[in-house]
């Protein structure tokens, strides 16, 4: 025996409101599925019937599931890349990450004929630091450092520390001039603010060098040369005190 339904079928009209409704809310991104008149998902009104209203509602349902689940990943995964390129302890570029950042420049010198530089900062006697203040005002030492170093660069230059004691900066559109002024200008800027730890200045000297990047060098190459322009520097300043 058949049995009447006492209620009747939602409209198809209003399942077709409802889901233009929904694929509004969800923006751009939901525009994939186009609400053409007269149909929802290419079924014609014609062919609602209860189960497919419901499987259209049910559909409805999912997608938006999945679109915050998605939404939700590529926020899980750029939190992700960034702590996989910070360092530690400063707010730095680590040397992983830095490096990847130096191969890039060197591309584009080579690429787009753009100069680009690479200056290179030893600190001084650290350990002494450590054994006389403590670790934990070494590690002050070393945060601070790298705070004055990204308040005196460009937006479009990286700040990388690339060991215990050693920090990089990479100057976009920069030649060996500029480099060797921007590097002093840096060091005038570490001298005139030093680290305090429980209200006492910690006296920290360092060395640094800078070196225009060539095209067709690799990372160790101009890391390398970076790092001798740094030790003739500091063997011109050893020779000035005499």
């Amino acid at each position: 025996m058949k049995i009447e339904r006492t209620s009747a079928p939602r409209a198809p009209r209003q399942v077709a409101a409802a889901y233009a409704r929904g694929v509004q809310a969800a923006g751009p991104a939901a525009a994939v599925d186009e609400v053409a008149p007269g149909s929802v998902l290419g079924i014609p009104e014609s062919e609602f019937t209860p189960r497919v209203r419901d499987a259209i509602m049910g559909l409805m349902t999912e997608v938006d599931a999945l679109r915050r689940e998605l939404s939700d990943t590529r926020k899980r995964l750029d939190t992700a890349e960034k702590t996989a390129d910070q360092d530690g302890l400063p707010p730095l570029l680590n040397r992983r990450a830095f490096v990847r950042e130096l191969t890039r420049y060197i591309a584009f010198t080579g690429r787009y004929n753009t100069p680009a530089a690479l200056i290179y900062f030893d600190l001084n006697h650290m350990k002494q630091t450590n054994d006389s203040f403590g670790h934990a005002a070494g590690d002050a030492v070393l945060k601070h450092f790298a705070e004055v170093l990204l308040a005196h660069v460009r937006d479009s230059d990286s700040v990388g520390r690339l060991g215990g004691d050693e920090f990089g900066v990479l100057l976009s559109h920069a030649g060996q001039d500029m480099a060797l002024k921007k590097a002093d200008v840096l060091a005038e800027a570490l001298r005139a603010r030093p680290a305090m730890w429980n209200g006492q200045d910690i006296p920290v000297s360092f060395a640094y060098g800078a070196f225009e990047l060539k095209s067709g060098d690799n990372a160790d190459i101009a890391m390398a040369r970076a790092d001798e322009a740094m030790y003739v520097q500091k063997r011109a300043s050893r020779s000035a005190a005499e």
